[in-house]
């Protein structure tokens, strides 16, 4: 385990707290691939808290949290292997957060006789699942609030 932050189960209480970092994140992160317009779109996906909540209830849902509690990433994965979220702060970037969360579900996966991880990447994190042994299967255009965003649907398994 990485000394900068540990892994543990998503909480009710958590929420708020992944809505902002899903938020920042894109808003900052992906804005090297995406217009700002996209972006702000795109982030505007996390306004519905409810929407965390229940998905905190029905995945596997993890997150990275440093030693002064503060959240740094978090994934989710549902039961029949769609890999719904994978984010990572802004300032923790390049800093193993991904392969730790990613290393989390893949073991959750296995345990739970997932044979095949499906997800939607977008082109800012297609780098990071192709090292990972993820394939493109095709890349597409995503509906986000009003846009639509080029990703790519990606496997693995």
């Amino acid at each position: 385990m990485n000394e900068q932050f540990s892994i543990r189960a998503a909480r009710q209480s958590d929420a708020v707290a992944i809505k902002d970092l899903f938020q920042n994140t894109v808003l900052t992160v992906n804005r090297l691939n995406y217009s700002q317009e996209e972006v702000e779109d795109w982030a505007s996906c996390g306004n519905d808290i409810s929407h965390i909540e229940d998905m905190i209830n029905t995945h596997y849902f993890i997150v990275a949290v440093s030693q002064k509690s503060q959240i740094v990433g978090f994934s989710s994965i549902t039961l029949k292997g769609y890999l719904h979220s994978m984010f990572v702060h802004k300032d923790f970037q390049g800093k193993g957060v991904a392969t730790v969360l990613l290393n989390e579900i893949e073991r959750y996966a296995t345990a739970v006789g997932i044979k095949r991880i499906m997800s939607e990447v977008s082109l800012t994190a297609r780098p990071f699942f192709e090292k990972r042994g993820f394939v493109v299967e095709k890349e597409q255009k995503y509906k986000a609030n009003k846009l639509s965003l080029t990703n790519f649907v990606m496997t693995k398994g």
